[in-house]
C-alpha cells in the first residue's frame, strides 16, 4: 500500500513556475521538479478544494500551468471537522488568522488520514518551531498528524 501525500499550492507553484533567478527559489523548483518526476508515483496523491481555489489565482498563463497538473488528482473535501481543526489551529495561535488557508491545509491532511503534507510554505506549514505546536494541537482533536515536509525531505536515494 502507498503512503498518502497531501500536496499544498506551494508545490505545484514551484513546480510549473518559470525558471526563477533568484538562486534559492531556482533550486527549489529544481528539487520539485525532480520530486515530481521520480518519486510521486510512489505515493498515492491527493489536493483539497483549498489548493485549487489558491492554484486559480494569479497570471492566466500560470493559473492554466497550475490547474493542468492538478488534474485528475483526488480531491478532498474540506469537511465540517477540518474546519473546526482549523480554527483550532488559528485560535492556539499557531497560525495567523490571516493565513487561515494555511491551517485548511494542515486540517483537510490530518481528517483525510494523509501520511505526509508536502509543501514549500516554511513560514506557517513546514516550520521546525511550529511543527510541536501543530502535531499538539491536530494529535488533541484525535487525529495523527501528516509528517510536514518538504520536496527535498522526501527523496530517498
Amino acid at each position: 500500500m502507498k503512503l498518502k501525500v497531501y500536496i499544498e499550492t506551494t508545490v505545484v507553484s514551484y513546480l510549473t513556475a518559470r525558471k526563477s533567478s533568484v538562486p534559492v527559489l531556482a533550486g527549489r523548483q529544481q528539487i520539485t521538479l525532480e520530486w515530481w518526476e521520480n518519486r510521486r508515483h510512489l505515493f498515492d496523491l491527493s489536493i483539497s478544494e483549498i489548493v485549487v481555489q489558491e492554484a486559480e489565482d494569479g497570471d492566466s498563463d500560470a493559473v492554466c500551468r497550475r490547474l493542468e497538473v492538478l488534474r485528475g488528482l483526488p480531491l478532498l473535501v474540506v469537511t465540517e471537522e477540518a474546519v473546526q481543526l482549523a480554527d483550532a489551529l488559528v485560535k492556539d495561535g499557531v497560525i495567523p488568522k490571516e493565513f487561515v488557508e494555511d491551517s485548511l491545509h494542515i486540517a483537510v491532511a490530518a481528517v483525510n488520514g494523509m501520511d505526509y503534507l508536502l509543501t514549500w510554505n516554511c513560514r506557517h506549514i513546514a516550520n521546525a518551531a511550529l511543527r510541536p505546536r501543530i502535531e499538539r494541537v491536530v494529535e488533541s482533536y484525535g487525529y495523527l498528524c501528516p509528517i510536514i515536509c518538504t520536496p527535498d525531505e522526501l527523496m530517498e536515494d
